[in-house]
């Protein structure tokens, strides 16, 4: 289904929304499905009904295109798909709102559109043959001649119609997943140029100079006018003992 507003992904909208009955049958796609599917009823119908004739000759019922019965066979299996494959369409075309999978609804659109492809070919064929065949039929003695007019005229209508079909299932796979409308979450680009908030604005920073304080050693003068020394002095020796009497006396009691 197509959608103007909202999330959607190939042409649909995402999963959750409820399904308009009135907005679906409105669809152009759901018309031109509705109208290919009652021309492939038209075709294949009138040819089972009225597309065989006995002729006085001979007892066994031939085509009334030129009694080739291969392109009745032909025109046949070719409506009768077509039908059957409209109302499978119809109803994916219903499921597709369903599908949460993004996956799923690219495999659904690619069903789509390589049948209806494939039909608009094989309607061209189907229209080429009859019209072909009816152009060779010069026995037209109780032909049913609107029928395989009706026929012809038909095969002709599927060929626009699934090729409109075709053209719609193109449309929804090109638009693909770049449709899809969720929003993501993206890493917003720095701005050098955008100041700091004020909550974390930095302090200013003033450095301070260090100057550093010069030693001046100071003179002994000891006295006014004495020269220092510039000797240095030896470290403190204790006084050695005298050499006299080295022996111990104990203590007299």
């Amino acid at each position: 289904m197509e959608e103007t507003g909202g999330a959607t992904a190939y042409g649909a909208s995402l999963a959750g929304g409820g399904f308009d009955v009135n907005k679906f049958v409105r669809q152009p796609q759901t018309i031109v499905r509705f109208l290919s599917w009652i021309f492939a009823l038209v075709v294949f119908a009138s040819i089972t009904t009225e597309g065989y004739i006995n002729s006085p000759h001979d007892p066994n019922a031939k085509c009334i295109f030129n009694q080739n019965d291969s392109a009745c066979h032909y025109a046949i299996g070719i409506g009768v798909i077509a039908f059957l494959a409209c109302v499978g369409f119809l109803v994916l075309d219903v499921y597709v709102p369903y599908m949460s999978n993004a996956q799923e609804r690219k495999y659904a659109v690619m069903a789509d559109l390589g049948f209806s492809g494939a039909w608009t070919f094989l309607w061209f064929v189907c229209f080429c043959l009859l019209a072909s065949q009816w152009g060779k039929t010069h026995e037209i003695g109780g032909v049913p001649v609107d029928a395989a007019r009706a026929t012809v005229a038909f095969s002709f209508f599927s060929i626009a119609t699934w090729g409109i079909l075709t053209y719609f299932a193109l449309g929804r796979f090109r638009r693909g997943v770049n449709e899809v409308t969720i929003p993501t979450y993206t890493e917003p680009t720095p701005d050098l140029h955008t100041p700091y908030p004020p909550t974390y604005a930095p302090t200013s920073y003033t450095p301070t100079t260090y100057n550093p304080t010069t030693y001046t050693p100071t003179t002994y003068t000891g006295y006014p006018g004495s020269v220092p020394d510039m000797h240095p002095q030896p470290p403190f020796t204790p006084q050695p003992q005298p050499q006299g009497d080295i022996g111990y006396q104990p203590p007299n009691y």
